[in-house]
């Protein structure tokens, strides 16, 4: 018999989505992805000829489990002189396969039988699955448009209970495109101390804000989890390079969690990790400058076609867009603007109960696919 635990696992939807796609095109049929959270840059060159010349160099062999400690130091200095941090020793980090293998690990050695965390909705559909499958109950605050998705402090401490064990933020958010302001997170870090809960911080859109600046969980406290990864400021989704920062006491029993379940991360990879941080900070501004046109551009053919988008949002790579009007099944609405439009959207649903009604767009593809996307959602939305 397949486990409980497995077989009530959720979909994510926005994967299948993609795979609907992709079945499509195979069948000659031209999709515009608006559905997917993935850059369309190619990884920068300094990257990539990083990952040759490390394997070359015979960079192929298992790391130390916690990851390289030139990595780990890299990591460590761009905490330090992007954010104001305090010294982040480099033996508080693990590099991990991506991001995913990350919050394995952190849930794995945080959560008991039963505990809470306590999370936005809308959020980022895999935290309950991660959460659930380690035995915990996700708590949700609701976050509203006209707020700009904003979490409350006074929302979050009235879900807090005995058995509340952690507060997830993420800045630049997933699927609203939320940035949270310093004060907000600063309250945030203020209530979780008072009320002895850990903060989770999922950074991995950072340094994709158009408008204001990023602020990490570590200026504010040391009683924090930071998630964050390669993937998406430098277009390394497929070298699948994250890292988590954590607090000393974690860190010896998640190890022991990589050696077993991971043994480390891609040792190439990890070289090639080292270069993002140091040089290519050139190509992650054009790429910025480039998403924040593509931001500007569908925020106006968006609303022009009538979608809803009170606050506009100000960071990562995508609009949350009210779409009531249209339907308030959003998986069935997904689906059918995909198999009659050919545009891949993301249903609101996937991101949890206050995203019905919505559909995420992604931006991560080129000026003149969205371009397309949009008038063809725009014919689609007139027959």
């Amino acid at each position: 018999m397949i486990t409980r635990r497995t077989a009530h696992i959720k979909p994510f939807i926005v994967m299948e989505v993609l795979e609907r796609a992709n079945v499509m095109a195979r069948a000659g049929i031209d999709v515009i992805h608006m559905e997917v959270g993935e850059p369309d840059f190619d990884t920068p060159s300094c990257i990539t000829e990083a990952v040759k010349k490390a394997m070359d160099g015979g960079n192929t062999h298992y790391t130390h489990s916690l990851g390289d400690f030139q990595l780990r130091e890299a990591i460590s200095s761009h905490y330090q002189s992007t954010y104001g941090t305090g010294v982040i020793d480099p033996d508080q980090i693990i590099v991990t396969s991506g991001t995913s293998p990350a919050m394995f690990l952190l849930f794995s050695a945080l959560i008991e039988e039963g505990d809470e965390v306590i999370l936005s909705d809308p959020h980022y559909a895999c935290y309950p699955n991660f959460i659930t499958y380690m035995g915990g109950l996700p708590v949700t605050v609701p976050v509203h448009a006209e707020e700009g998705f904003q979490l409350d402090t006074g929302a979050i401490e009235k879900k807090i209970s005995k058995k509340s064990k952690a507060i997830i933020v993420n800045s630049p958010a997933n699927p609203t495109g939320n940035h949270l302001s310093r004060e907000r997170l600063k309250a945030i870090a203020e209530l979780a101390e008072e009320r002895n809960l850990f903060v989770i911080s999922d950074e991995i859109y950072h340094g994709l804000t158009y408008e204001g600046k990023d602020h990490s969980i570590l200026e504010f406290t040391d009683k924090a989890f930071v998630l964050n990864g390669f993937s998406k400021l430098y277009a390394m989704t497929g070298l699948r390079l994250g890292y988590l920062i954590a607090p000393r006491e974690f860190i010896r029993p998640m190890q022991k969690l990589q050696q077993n379940f991971f043994i480390s991360a891609n040792s190439a990879v990890q070289i090639a990790g080292i270069v993002a941080l140091q040089k290519a900070g050139e190509d992650v501004a054009r790429m910025r400058l480039i998403y924040n046109e593509r931001r500007l551009f569908m925020i106006k053919r968006l609303r022009e076609l009538g979608f809803l988008i009170p606050r506009e949002p100000t960071g990562a790579f995508y609009i949350f867009a009210n779409a009531n009007h249209l339907s308030g099944d959003s998986l069935k609405l997904a689906f059918d603007i995909l198999e009659k439009a050919h545009v891949g959207v993301t249903p609101g649903i996937d991101f949890g109960e206050r995203g019905e009604g919505h559909l995420r767009f992604s931006y991560a593809n080129s000026i003149e696919n969205l371009r397309e996307g949009m008038n063809r959602l725009e014919r689609y939305l007139n027959q």
